[in-house]
């Protein structure tokens, strides 16, 4: 999702509206807009509406019942996404917010339940929230006297609309609802990684199914969302995965040790750096002054000084002081956590014992992306990673 920002709370979870969602918010209404014709006397031959269609279709008139159809829809999205958040909230998991996007809505949990029941009953939450709002737009629907033609379609369009949202959510796609209920069913009897591989796997499945059908009917927001469901599903199984796998191991565990770290001190000139990055194929390096850790200098910083002036220049006056570090002590999923939100591809391993807080600091090894992808082979084939293992090998 793009920027967001914040249009109020329900129940103290804050509701967001994403960029993306003013975009598609107009096409909504012009789509229905388009289509109020044909709905109205779809309206009047199945419920019998009653609808007074060429009320609703002179000038831009369609278009603004359709905006307000639209909004009523966005309204119904949001109490899905509450009767997940809502849920979630009962069973102790905290809600970051719920925002509102291109594709819907998204109720953002701290943390996924690993409890087959309590997944089950927070994914189910939302497609029963959506049922009964359709229930109650069909309620309105026949309260509402048949002279108000326009309130009557919006009613009656809303309560076909939710009830097929509902059935469309339920389908086995992680990480769509009904995949998430799958999961939880899967999980009653193995591994909740084994079942997020599983159900993945089958949502990845219905998501070409989605996005092959939306392409030869040519609906852009079916492809969209298969688009979305393809990759949400491969992104949390992998996520997934990895939690399995790091499951009690430390960044001690699969860093590269101190010993085996290339450095370079604060005097070496930027020319000497350049030369061991060609020649060592490395394209950053801990910088240490007395054999303590003050800095790290990358090749991006190198480029940064013409070549004609590289003998003139150290590293001291390149280097990047403010650092990304974290403790060995530390498991592996929070370092990763951290090289995802700051968007480094290593940290610094610092012993807290050993002068954390301080400007120096004891470097003890490096984390980095490929260590952990390394380190994520092994458990997957061997079953575990060891201390003794990784610093033999």
């Amino acid at each position: 999702m793009w920027k967001s920002f914040r249009i109020g709370s329900l129940f103290g979870i804050p509701i967001k509206l994403d960029i993306t969602f003013l975009l598609i918010l107009p096409i909504f209404a012009y789509l229905i807009g388009a289509q109020i014709e044909v709905a109205g006397e779809l309206f009047n031959e199945t419920m019998g509406a009653g609808i007074d269609v060429a009320a609703l279709t002179g000038g831009t008139t369609p278009y603004l019942w359709g905006l307000l159809a639209a909004i009523g829809l966005f309204i119904g999205v949001v109490l899905h996404e509450l009767g997940h958040s809502l849920t979630a909230q009962r069973y102790g998991y905290p809600i970051d917010s719920i925002t509102l996007w291109l594709l819907g809505g998204i109720a953002a949990l701290s943390e996924m339940p690993e409890n087959w029941r309590q997944e089950f009953g927070i994914a189910i939450a939302g497609p029963i929230v959506s049922v009964l709002v359709g229930i109650g737009s069909y309620g309105l629907f026949l309260a509402t006297p048949e002279s108000f033609d326009g309130a009557r379609f919006i009613f009656a369009y809303l309560a076909i609309l939710n009830i097929a949202l509902a059935v469309f959510n339920m389908l086995p796609a992680f990480p769509m609802d009904g995949g998430r209920i799958l999961r939880a069913l899967l999980a009653r009897n193995q591994p909740y990684a084994k079942a997020t591989q599983q159900a993945a796997a089958i949502g990845k499945g219905f998501a070409v199914l989605m996005g092959l059908f939306g392409l030869f009917a040519w609906n852009p927001v079916l492809i969209a969302v298969a688009l979305f469901v393809y990759i949400a599903a491969s992104g949390e199984s992998q996520q997934v995965t990895m939690k399995a796998a790091f499951q009690d191991v430390s960044v001690a565990d699969i860093m590269t040790p101190a010993g085996r770290l290339q450095t370079v001190t604060t005097d070496t000139s930027v020319e000497q750096l350049v030369q061991r990055m060609f020649q060592e194929r490395h394209t950053a390096y801990p910088v240490l002054e007395d054999g303590y850790l003050v800095g790290i200098v990358t090749l991006t910083d190198a480029r940064n000084v013409k070549p004609v002036e590289r003998d003139a220049y150290t590293v001291e006056e390149i280097l990047t002081s403010d650092l990304e570090t974290i403790g060995p002590e530390a498991d592996v999923m929070t370092a990763i956590e951290r090289m995802r939100e700051r968007n480094v591809d290593r940290l610094l391993v610092i012993d807290r014992d050993e002068g954390w807080g301080d400007d120096n600091g004891d470097l003890i090894g490096i984390i980095s992306r490929s260590d952990v992808m390394t380190a994520l082979n092994v458990v997957q084939q061997s079953g575990s990673v060891t201390p003794s293992a990784q610093r033999v090998a």
